[in-house]
């Protein structure tokens, strides 16, 4: 009975469609006719009924049969009422259900040639186009059926000017295509119909986020007052803050996401990444293990899991979890290169190479022409990641042998080898070397100012000051390009001790330096050139400034943490704030030997030695050849009773020191570690001739 009455239900409704339909568009004369041909609607009542329903049993069964029935029902339909485009477009519409997309097209197309203002029509092409696009590949087809589906949304819009969700479909539709003007212009037509459309108000977010341009991106987010504030539009702030780096403010929004949608896997990955930007290691943990508990399939977090274990130096743990990872995506990259990068913090390098060579082997023919350019910048990855293993291992040669096969693979790939293979020589001490590298380096890519400015500094490290810096002073444009070319001018002026040139160079920059961070590096720089000069205080004062502005998981943020706390603790300064410093620098760089140093000589002069000879030790493992951790080493052994081994390491700082170009070379250190050393000599030779 409750069949019947359905039935009843949909024959009442399918008869006033059709009436209606029938009654708004005349019938079409056969042109071979001297009458149009008769209208019998009771049929067409009829056979559509029978249609609709072995329509219905098509979607509940999905039987082919009934598909062709349905089709044979529809066509007696319209043949009975051939003027009638409700019964031609539900034929389209089973078309495009039963996958018959071509033949959907031509009966939506010749609607809209009998009448060009049929909005059904119009929407039934759309949707189809649209369907297709999302199954096609990239590539001329695909561009094409955007096309089409553009411009059958701008005759949409055109009948329906009121649609909010047609306006942002073909905005959608216009940022595909990369129209960004256009996709403006209809993302702002569906706000101002609905100016509490969520929908629309995040896709211009996105649209303005994709061109750079967050400010404007938060603007029209914030526009959404907070009581209408859903966890989606949330998510979209947390997303423009993450942009501009202002990660506090991220946490705020991805917080209140949560809130709203406390199962918000997407939010809470937010708030995670988000509180690892903002060197919030331990709260960014916990919410990756929320993650992990609800989804323990999801194979990004445990590599999200280890990076922080990594950076916390719990390398046990980091292990574990990119195993765990491992099983999930077995044959992924991502694995393994994390893996070493964990193997290399250890010092376990031989380990490290071999799975890093183990993926140059799998990617071998990224060097190939015509592979991605997306395939080839990862095979440069893995190389130059190997090389920085081969560097820290003081396997030189080898260094740079793999940072050559960088060169190959594009500019941005190239230019990256030639700087890691100058800097491996710089490492070593291989001064002409690294000169003819660089001198290599800009014969290659001649249009690159940044490697002709290397060249010009390495020059004048060699001694050719005066034509280094008349060469870098000729790529003065007197625009805005010009500030990088100040920075290494005041760079190239420091090391030389013209401290008055250095620092007119630097005002330069700063003047074209509009960013928070740009303005950040110049105070650094600033801080630098006081350093040297003994000027404490101000040294102290230009770090704390790029401290107030730098995001904490900058590596200009830890390089500054860095600086200041080995600055003070060498000179017996704030060192409990220093050593504080110096470990906030280590948990975005837990390797960095340098930094290991700093860590270790503040425990030096805390008078902590244990923890002063595992991290002095640590740092030499990293970079052996500093002539600063040699000495270092060499008081830690004096302080703790072992003078022998303290002159084999002050003798060790003596050779470096004498391998160092004079732009490098700091000669009130130099002539103090030669005194500990001759003094040592001298007391151990007195030793030996009292046995």
């Amino acid at each position: 009975m409750m069949r019947i009455f359905r039935l009843f239900l949909i024959l009442g409704v399918a008869s006033v469609a059709v009436a209606q339909t029938s009654q708004s568009t005349p019938a079409t004369a056969n042109s071979s006719q001297s009458s149009p041909r008769k209208v019998d609607k009771a049929a067409a009542y009829y056979h559509y009924t029978l249609a609709h329903m072995y329509e219905e049993m098509v979607t509940a069964y999905g039987r082919s049969d009934l598909a062709v029935k349905a089709t044979e029902e529809y066509r007696l339909a319209i043949e009975a009422d051939p003027s009638s485009e409700f019964l031609t477009s539900s034929l389209a519409e089973l078309y495009v259900k039963t996958g018959r997309i071509a033949d959907a097209v031509r009966e939506a197309q010749d609607i809209i040639k009998r009448d060009p203002t049929n909005l059904e029509a119009h929407k039934l092409l759309g949707r189809i186009y649209l369907r297709s696009l999302g199954d096609m590949p990239g590539g001329n087809g695909s561009d094409n059926i955007l096309k089409l589906a553009i411009e059958q949304y701008q005759e949409i819009v055109k009948l329906d000017p009121q649609s909010v969700d047609d306006h942002l479909l073909l905005g959608r539709l216009y940022r595909l295509s990369n129209d960004m003007q256009k996709a403006e212009a209809e993302l702002n037509t569906a706000i101002k119909i609905d100016p509490n459309s969520e929908e629309a108000v995040t896709t211009l977010a996105m649209l303005y986020t994709d061109e750079g341009d967050t400010a404007h991106a938060l603007k029209v987010l914030s526009s959404i007052p907070d009581s209408a504030r859903s966890a989606k539009l949330y998510s979209a702030l947390g997303a423009a803050y993450e942009q501009r780096k202002e990660y506090k403010n991220a946490i705020d929004s991805y917080k209140h996401a949560i809130m709203l949608d406390r199962d918000n896997l997407d939010a809470i990955r937010g708030l995670a990444e988000n509180y690892l930007n903002d060197g919030q290691l331990e709260a960014a943990l916990e919410q990756y293990k929320v993650i992990s508990d609800s989804n323990p399939e999801d194979a990004q977090t445990y590599v999200r899991i280890a990076e922080i274990y990594r950076r916390q130096a719990k390398y046990d743990l980091a292990l574990e979890n990119l195993k765990h990872a491992d099983t999930l995506i077995p044959d992924t990259a991502e694995v393994p290169y994390s893996m070493a990068a964990v193997y290399q913090a250890q010092g376990r390098y031989d380990e490290a190479a071999k799975l890093l060579q183990d993926l140059l082997k799998k990617t071998e023919k990224s060097s190939e022409i015509g592979t991605s350019q997306t395939d080839r910048n990862n095979r440069a990855i893995f190389i130059e990641r190997l090389g920085m293993v081969y560097r820290e291992q003081e396997n030189y040669t080898a260094a740079v042998e793999t940072f050559r096969k960088m060169l190959p693979l594009g500019d941005e790939n190239a230019r990256s080898g030639y700087q890691e293979i100058i800097d491996t020589y710089r490492d070593s001490k291989q001064w002409p070397q690294a000169t003819a590298a660089a001198k290599e380096a800009v014969q290659k890519l001649p249009n690159d100012r940044d490697l002709r400015m290397v060249l010009d500094a390495q020059l004048a490290d060699m001694g050719e000051f005066d034509q280094a810096v008349a060469d870098i002073k000729g790529m003065l444009k007197g625009g805005p390009e010009d500030r990088d070319v100040h920075l290494r001018l005041a760079i190239i002026y420091t090391r030389a001790k013209r401290w008055s040139d250095a620092e007119q160079s630097l005002a330069k920059a700063e003047q074209l330096s509009g960013k928070p961070d740009e303005k950040a590096y110049v105070s650094f720089l600033r801080g630098d050139l006081y350093q040297r000069q003994k000027m404490f205080d101000q040294a102290d004062s230009e770090f704390r400034k790029v401290l107030a502005v730098t995001p904490p998981t900058d590596p200009q943020a830890a390089a500054t943490l860095n600086y200041l706390g080995y600055m003070n603790a060498d000179r017996g300064v704030k060192v409990e704030e220093s050593l504080n410093y110096i470990k906030q620098a280590l948990t975005f760089e837990p390797n960095n030997g340098a930094y290991l140093d700093s860590l270790g000589w503040a425990y030096f002069k805390l008078g902590k030695y244990d923890l002063a000879e595992e991290n002095l030790n640590k740092a030499a493992v990293h970079m052996g050849s500093d002539p600063t951790v040699q000495e270092h080493l060499g008081d830690l052994y004096q302080k703790t009773g072992r003078l022998k081994l303290a002159a084999s390491h002050w003798d060790r700082a003596v050779q470096e020191w004498n391998k160092t170009v004079p732009a490098e070379q700091d000669s009130e250190a130099f002539a103090k570690v030669q005194q500990k050393l001759d003094a040592a000599k001298v007391r151990l030779a007195k030793e030996d001739s009292n046995k």
